[in-house]
């Protein structure tokens, strides 16, 4: 039962109580949105209050005082969600709908893989396939036969496509959770989402794509393969949560410490940076109200002074390691995490202020990070990085992406992806971010892929008065980008449509104006010809 506190009686504000708050919008109006108080300080014998926004980023948490609290509305926690102290702190976490959705989830996972003891479980009637979230088809919708080899005749694909087609077109229905399965392996529950159009499983990535003539619409068609084992859907939602690779994705991290933000303020050269989220900088430097670091070494001092007396002493005026790449006033440096083990953790250290869904790892010896700069007549000013594993099983090409606030909606972002996409070229192979990604990294990797199949689409020409072909396959190794990717950006864009027995895909007048004004907006590219990059084999420990 919600207790209502009364203003004129003095109530205690602990952790885990909920209330409305008073901020600024977007468009500097006064807004009361709920929030969850993280915890409670006080300063100069006046309490300060640590709130996060319920169902808002946690870039937007803040800290507070009494007189913007609406103590009319306090929800105080539940006794049963509160957990164990840690390290003399309160660990007071109300359950949130997100954490209660894991939890049955995991459960009904668990239910679902472990049979009850003395009995076996029953043998499937059919394989179901595993896709994503944004072609997952109903248990009832008939699933599309695939052709068993490339000489298979079309027509065992397009009848059952055509059946499907009949049901995905404009049904929106709500689903029960359904367990997908891989050779027998149990898979995360994934929840349909109600009001979204089903897309049909369709086959066959190395047929050839019938392009339609380029009239009003403008169409091609396609032919696309199943989709495989994707750790992301065309939503960013991980299918399943990843426990290998560089950075692992779960959320046991997210205690009620990494939940606040411990840096102020961050003086970088020029700039003064706000952080976003909690980074794990020395306990003693968390209460300053400013950090300084060093613009090339990125070294944390505690004072104006102390950076003044290292700037004479540090010698760097660009990021360690090569620059591999030049063109006007931007650059490219690669850094070797074994080389350059400081810079690469003070990096990290960076980054983590601006990145929420990764946890951070001290160890960099297995990554390589490549750093953006901009020059001027004082040196290489960081803009942004990206990294990347060494040896990846997994085909990632990025393993965290970050722009400083600064740079920001200036175009870098998409310059790092491009720059990311061209060394996989060089390298040879297609490539895939490691997921979970960002908001703002979802978007941009949206932003790139849409913008790069439909640079694509649009310079197809007739071949001899007949319609142009590709093939997905095609697509993937002309742009490095894996084909799950450009799957769920044609599925995200709406271009695939079912036409006279294939699949096709409509490019309408608006979808080819929005990308011509995209592209004149896009001034930042990768030169291809000013990038001096050799790959080395990372597979032979030695070179590490």
């Amino acid at each position: 039962m919600t207790k209502m506190a009364d203003p004129s009686s003095s109530v205690e504000i602990v952790e885990g109580c909920r209330l409305p708050v008073l901020r600024k919008n977007q468009e500097h109006e006064d807004e009361w949105p709920l929030a969850e108080i993280l915890s409670v300080k006080e300063v100069s014998s006046r309490k300060l209050y640590y709130v996060h926004y319920i169902d808002f980023n946690k870039r937007l948490d803040e800290w507070v005082t009494g007189d913007r609290l609406d103590m009319k509305k306090l929800q105080f926690p539940k006794k049963e969600a509160k957990t164990p102290t840690k390290n003399g702190l309160s660990g007071s976490r109300p359950s949130s709908p997100e954490r209660e959705v894991r939890k049955s989830l995991d459960l009904n996972v668990q239910s679902a893989t472990a049979p009850s003891r003395g009995k076996t479980l029953p043998t499937p009637k059919r394989k179901v396939e595993a896709v994503p979230l944004a072609t997952q088809v109903s248990p009832a919708t008939p699933v599309p036969s695939l052709p068993g080899s490339a000489e298979a005749s079309q027509a065992s694909v397009f009848p059952a496509a055509r059946e499907t087609n009949s049901n995905f077109k404009t049904r929106e229905d709500h689903e029960q959770l359904s367990l997908l399965t891989t050779n027998g392996t149990a898979r995360r529950l994934i929840p349909s989402q109600p009001g979204r159009k089903r897309k049909a499983n369709c086959g066959g990535a190395d047929e050839m794509i019938k392009v339609l003539q380029y009239n009003n619409p403008q169409s091609a068609s396609v032919f696309l393969p199943p989709p495989e084992d994707s750790q992301d859907s065309s939503d960013g939602i991980p299918t399943a949560p990843r426990m290998t690779g560089s950075l692992v994705s779960d959320r046991s991290h997210d205690d009620i410490v990494t939940r606040m933000k411990n840096i102020e303020c961050i003086e970088l050269g020029r700039h003064r940076l706000k952080p976003w989220y909690f980074s794990p900088y020395p306990q003693e430097l968390t209460t300053l109200p400013i950090l300084y670091l060093c613009e090339f070494c990125l070294k944390y001092l505690k004072s104006l002074k102390c950076l003044q007396r290292h700037l004479t002493k540090c010698n760097l005026r660009h990021p360690p390691g090569n620059e591999i790449y030049r063109k006007g006033t931007i650059s490219f440096f690669e850094i070797d995490g074994r080389k350059n083990k400081t810079y690469s953790q003070n990096l990290c250290l960076l980054a983590k202020c601006f990145l929420d869904h990764k946890t951070l790892y001290y160890d960099t010896d297995p990554f390589l990070f490549y750093v953006m700069t901009e020059y001027d007549s004082k040196g290489f000013h960081i803009v942004g990085y990206f990294s990347k594993e060494k040896e990846s099983t997994e085909d990632y090409n990025v393993a965290c992406i970050l722009t400083l606030p600064p740079y920001q909606r200036r175009g870098y972002g998409k310059l790092l992806i491009e720059f990311s996409y061209e060394l996989s070229k060089v390298e040879g192979k297609t490539g895939t971010p490691e997921k979970p990604l960002s908001d703002l990294g979802l978007l941009s990797y949206r932003s790139y892929w849409s913008q790069t199949i439909l640079e694509i689409l649009m310079d197809l020409k007739p071949d001899n008065g007949e319609r142009p072909q590709i093939t997905i396959n095609e697509i993937s190794e002309i742009t490095s980008v894996k084909k799950e990717d450009v799957i769920s950006t044609l599925q995200y864009l709406n271009l695939i449509n079912y036409y006279k027995g294939q699949y096709i895909l409509t490019l309408s007048e608006d979808i080819v104006d929005g990308h011509e004004r995209a592209m004149q907006k896009r001034h930042l590219r990768i030169d291809p010809k000013c990038l001096h990059f050799t790959p080395k084999d990372w597979s032979k420990r030695g070179k590490w």
